[in-house]
């Protein structure tokens, strides 16, 4: 994920709703989003998911692409392992209605396969959450054929190793 700090691409603190916010909803998006990410990052989960919710509802059906990372991020700050299960679905749901050509309008590098490994892999985990090892191991096996997705790097390399632990956990 990118760095959200409120700096660098913005040029400057946005957080807050600063001048402007009000009248752009671009910018009033963003300012929620920046708002969100340095609530979490200082361990204020529920302003976090308070922020991240309303961004939610501002995004729309359509912003597929904004919505899968705003659900993945929102599941983990549930404190409830059945809301962060559905925040997880909510983020599948949104990668399996972004096609490639669209995310690669975010960015040109980006492909939509290379979510799935992480997105399955946070399934199955809810699922062992909740007691429900069946359900686990479908998600940790549809995680496993996702990885041929992931580019070799640091992020992914975390990605496999968790998808191991998790496996072992369910055997």
């Amino acid at each position: 994920m990118s760095d959200m700090s409120g700096s660098g691409v913005f040029g400057g603190e946005v957080s807050g709703g600063g001048p402007g916010a009000a009248d752009d909803p671009v910018l009033a998006r963003v300012a929620l989003g920046l708002d969100g990410v340095q609530a979490a990052q200082r361990g204020r989960t529920a302003q976090a998911r308070e922020s991240f919710e309303r961004l939610w509802e501002a995004l729309g059906e359509r912003d597929v692409f904004h919505r899968c990372v705003l659900a993945h991020y929102l599941a983990d700050l549930q404190d409830d392992p059945r809301a962060e299960l559905e925040w997880d679905r909510r983020a599948l749901a949104a990668a399996d209605s972004l096609t490639a050509e669209r995310a690669q309008t975010y960015e040109s590098a980006l492909q939509v396969r290379a979510f799935y490994p992480s997105l399955h892999l946070n399934l199955a985990s809810d699922h062992l959450k909740l007691g429900e090892p069946d359900q686990a191991r479908d998600q940790l096996e549809r995680a496993v054929l996702s990885l041929d997705a992931l580019p070799e790097d640091e992020y992914s390399a975390g990605i496999r190793a968790a998808v191991d632990e998790l496996r072992q956990r369910l055997r």
